[in-house]
């Protein structure tokens, strides 16, 4: 893979690492609430939900170190369309930023791993 490619999957897989340690651990905290838009309340009530997509982000992040440990395009491929589609889903059923924040370096990042074969 291309140097460029390799860049763009770490900022992906680094936004993705933020994104674990804002539902994983910063979810009551001001910054977590202040990110998503709760109260106290409400992020008290679904911390455990949030802690759970955390968890879930970081296997994203361990798919996108390992195409880059190994620089596999396929294994790159794959994780960069599963967070393409969940950015999509969570646009679609969320806010419409996710696609911006998430899907869209996906999609960039994705591009460019194809057109540097």
């Amino acid at each position: 893979m291309s140097m460029l490619a390799l860049v763009l999957i770490a900022i992906v897989a680094l936004l993705h690492l933020y994104f674990l340690v804002l539902e994983m651990f910063l979810w009551t905290k001001p910054l977590g609430r202040k990110v998503f838009r709760m109260s106290p309340e409400k992020a008290e009530a679904t911390k455990v939900l949030a802690a759970n997509q955390g968890l879930y982000n970081g296997f994203l992040v361990a798919g996108l170190v390992w195409a880059i440990v190994a620089q596999r395009a396929d294994v790159a491929t794959f994780f960069l369309a599963c967070v393409i589609v969940a950015g999509v889903y969570g646009a679609a059923t969320v806010n419409k930023r996710i696609f911006y924040v998430q899907a869209l370096p996906a999609i960039v990042a994705l591009a460019v791993v194809w057109f540097a074969r």
